[in-house]
């Protein structure tokens, strides 16, 4: 590569290899291999001038940079997806070059150009502002674009040229502020946005081996069971389950796919098993969807944001049937033109999306992904909190603190059949199992059968021709009646002492029990205490676990109601009786069982380690395994309605009080089209800034 040397200082070198030499996303594969060197802090590269900044450190050296930097085969490079960095750094520079572009073209306009073209340039510019008026007429609105298009229509008519370009001028640079702002918060989100799948499981000579999602190959067979996302696109060789995809269709009810179905990368398993032939290896659709949700989808808009904007659109009537009554009662145009310079709807519309992506994007900062600005507004005026237990209330990763072995049994076998049985599903007592027995060298090859999950019960399979079980009291014992002998009762009695407990049946009898400790996280209590003074008046906890450990938990956060060995479709039943008491309720689950009642609250959270089913149903999921998140979103929430409000009360009294400046005559249309346009600016600035 050939280059000038700008700068050469100490730990910095500059480099200027010609206007578009390489292009933007040969850039990015610049900065790429340069940053995968020894000792390189930082890269920028800038396509239009070709210039490439390098910060290092020891071990690397001006003189070897710069033999580096001459070594490198643009070509052989190629071009690069840029990171999420890059993409903000990009966003910046696109977002200061336009400003910069339009200020330098009006300055230029004005001192340059004679009269008659510059007359000719506005009326080039009005035209396009005109067509987006008359398309509006046609169509039967009375919108911003209409108001718009009459002041600056009036202004030229009355030969106000300064004041019809003042106005377009502002305009334009309201339009760059609000399409910076959405595309910035849309790059933020995008990295946290990602789900990502990092391991799966693949068949590999007929057995079942767990790989890092980067190994999979073209042609593999994948094997996806019931709550994990399909890490690939594919086609199903065998098996059956119902697939959720509403990340890539926005369809919510799951479909049934069967051998010779087509399933794609980011789609959830809800219910079976499927061997799916990888066919490509897909990037984030989920992520893809969700953006585009949240940018343009009006489903998701927060309530007051579309209340405003047809507030906002209700205006616009008043002010041309006001500026026109004006001038039949007064025959005074500059008065006319002076009530049409101010309209209500520009700000509105303009800040109140503003704080809601920029609120969103907040949130992503902190470690919380938000859906959609209704599910803010919602989290905001929610008054009852639902909780899960395991995992939710209690630690994400609760423990095995003893294996009961019973009959010809040792607890060596119970445990590593248990562990054999519970790995493939994604749960955090399965995983705390699955821990125990590789911390005791507790290796197996994979003797059962096929294994089926009940939701919220247990698992099913068979070992060496025989039922084998593991799963709750009520699914072994109850459903499945498998016989427990009074010695084994007592044992795990005397046991448990609170303990949740896991039972191991194989044939017709209990062969053993695993005793899970899952104590309380260190935050749950004073989260509790937090949420209720920030309006929850109904704050409960529903459980599949047994009812002395649940009683133990709710007595210690001294909640409002709790009930213990619940099934799925028990705590989305809650959850309606709630909402048909006028609740508005907020879920809070990680689990597949917990699906059904995130999907009917009215807003619905996912933890840092929740299944993947679990993350593809809320509509806000932590990133942080912390509970404090939740009092932070409360706040963030409130604060994001409460700004709404604020713009709103400022910009009715403002633009109110230049409407009555104008229609009494102490200030021109130029200077009230002035400080309109630069109060919209700035309320829309403003309203970027962060809440917290």
């Amino acid at each position: 590569m050939r280059f000038k040397i700008a700068h050469n200082l100490p730990q910095r070198l500059i480099v200027r290899c010609g206007k578009y030499v390489f292009t933007r996303n040969e850039g990015y594969g610049i900065e790429n291999f340069l940053l995968n060197l020894q000792g390189i802090e930082n890269v920028k590269t800038n396509y239009a001038n070709g210039s490439i900044i390098v910060n290092y450190k020891e071990p690397m050296t001006a003189k070897n940079l710069i033999k580096t930097l001459k070594a490198i085969d643009i070509d052989e490079i190629g071009e690069k997806e840029p990171n999420q960095n890059q993409l903000i750094e990009s966003t910046n520079q696109d977002f200061y070059f336009k400003i910069a572009q339009m200020i330098t073209t009006r300055f230029g306009v004005k001192t340059f150009l004679p009269w008659p073209l510059q007359i000719a340039y506005l009326l080039n510019k009005y035209s396009k502002i005109l067509g987006k008026g008359i398309k509006s007429l046609i169509s039967g609105k009375l919108n911003l674009e209409v108001l718009d298009a009459t002041a600056i229509g009036l202004s030229f008519a009355r030969g106000d040229i300064g004041t019809a370009g003042s106005i377009m001028f502002l305009l334009a640079i309201s339009d760059q502020l609000e399409s910076y702002t959405r595309i910035r918060a849309k790059t933020e989100l995008s990295e946290s946005l990602a789900l990502h799948v990092e391991d799966c499981w693949v068949l590999k000579d007929g057995v079942e081996e767990e790989i890092p999602l980067e190994r999979v190959a073209l042609g593999d067979t994948v094997i996806v069971r019931t709550g994990s996302i399909i890490p690939v696109d594919g086609t199903i060789s065998k098996g059956m389950a119902t697939v959720n995809e509403a990340s890539m269709t926005g369809e919510p009810l799951p479909r049934k796919k069967e051998e010779g179905h087509t399933v794609y990368a980011g789609t959830v398993v809800e219910d079976g098993e499927i061997y799916i032939i990888t066919k490509a290896i897909a990037s984030d659709t989920k992520l893809s969807n969700i953006i585009e949700q949240i940018d343009h989808g009006d489903a998701l808009k927060a309530m007051i944001q579309q209340r405003n904007e047809n507030l906002a659109d209700r205006f616009v009537p008043f002010n041309l049937g006001l500026a026109l009554g004006t001038f039949l009662l007064t025959r005074n145009a500059t008065k006319a033109i002076s009530l049409l310079m101010v309209d209500y709807s520009c700000a509105i519309k303009l800040s109140t999306p503003i704080v809601v992506i920029s609120s969103i994007k907040e949130a992503s900062e902190m470690g919380i992904i938000v859906k959609g600005g209704k599910f803010m507004e919602r989290f905001a005026n929610a008054d009852a909190i639902v909780f899960d237990k395991t995992g939710t209330l209690t630690e994400a990763r609760p423990e095995v603190k003893e294996v009961l072995a019973f009959g010809n049994y040792t607890e060596k076998e119970v445990l590593k059949i248990s562990a054999c049985l519970e790995e493939h599903f994604p749960h955090s007592v399965a995983r705390a199992i699955v821990r125990k027995a590789e911390s005791q060298n507790l290796k197996h090859r994979e003797e059962h059968s096929e294994v089926e999950y009940v939701v919220a019960h247990g698992i099913a399979s068979k070992l060496h021709g025989e039922k084998a079980l593991i799963g709750s009291h009520h699914f072994v014992i109850e459903d499945e009646k498998i016989k427990i002998s009074k010695a084994a009762e007592s044992e795990i009695e005397k046991r448990a002492n609170g303990l949740s407990t896991i039972y191991l049946g194989i044939g017709e009898e209990v062969v053993g029990a695993i005793l899970i400790e899952d104590p309380l996280r260190k935050e749950a209590k004073s989260v509790v205490n937090s949420l209720r003074s920030q309006g929850f008046d109904h704050i409960a906890m529903l459980t599949g676990d047994g009812d002395k450990a649940a009683k133990s938990v709710a007595d210690v956060l001294d909640l409002d109601y709790y009930r213990a060995e619940v099934l799925p479709e028990d705590k989305s039943e809650y959850i309606k009786k709630l909402q048909d008491e006028g609740k508005k309720t907020i879920m809070i689950g990680d689990g597949i069982n917990d699906s059904p009642a995130l999907a009917l609250s009215d807003v619905s959270v996912s933890l840092k380690d929740s299944s993947d089913i679990a993350r593809e149903v809320a509509d806000i999921t932590l990133l942080r395994d912390d509970l404090n998140q939740l009092t932070e979103l409360r706040s963030l929430s409130q604060m994001m309605l409460n700004r709404i409000d604020n713009n709103l009360k400022t910009i009715i009294g403002f633009n109110s009080g230049l409407m009555l400046l104008g229609l009494f005559g102490f200030m021109s249309p130029t200077s009230i089209a002035i400080l309109h346009n630069a109060s919209t600016v700035l309320i829309s600035s403003r309203s970027m800034r962060p809440l917290i």
